[in-house]
């Protein structure tokens, strides 16, 4: 990643990154779509190519997310008992809308802490 010569004050990289805005200036959108990263900020310019979450935010969405599903559909089953496509009906729709919504809110803040702190791939030096 090349050196940030621009001069703009600091924004805070969880609040920018939860709200899926640019890590540099704040105010320009931070996705084109659902997950999809800008090639660059629409407001100053910036170089989106150093953005790659990886697999962080959909690691931490499985744990979340299936930590609370799974939680509460065994709350379900031992107090009530519901036929199975009681569950079906419930649990598919709740954890497909919360993972979306969870998978975009993680990787603008892994996206806007990469931009933050410098993070950029390893490398071995070799001089």
């Amino acid at each position: 990643m090349t050196k940030d010569e621009a001069h703009y004050p600091p924004v805070d990289p969880v609040s920018v990154g939860l709200r899926g805005r640019c890590p540099r200036c704040g105010d320009g959108a931070l996705f084109n779509g659902l997950l999809n990263v800008k090639p660059k900020c629409g407001v100053c310019g910036l170089d989106n190519s150093f953005a790659d979450a990886g697999d962080g935010p959909a690691v931490f969405v499985i744990m979340i997310i299936g930590f609370i599903v799974v939680g509460l559909a065994l709350w379900l089953e031992v107090n009530y008992s519901p036929a199975l496509w009681v569950h079906l009906i419930m649990w598919i729709p709740l954890s497909t809308v919360l993972t979306l919504v969870l998978l975009r809110v993680l990787k603008g803040l892994m996206i806007a802490l990469q931009y933050r702190n410098n993070a950029s791939e390893g490398q071995i030096d070799r001089g």
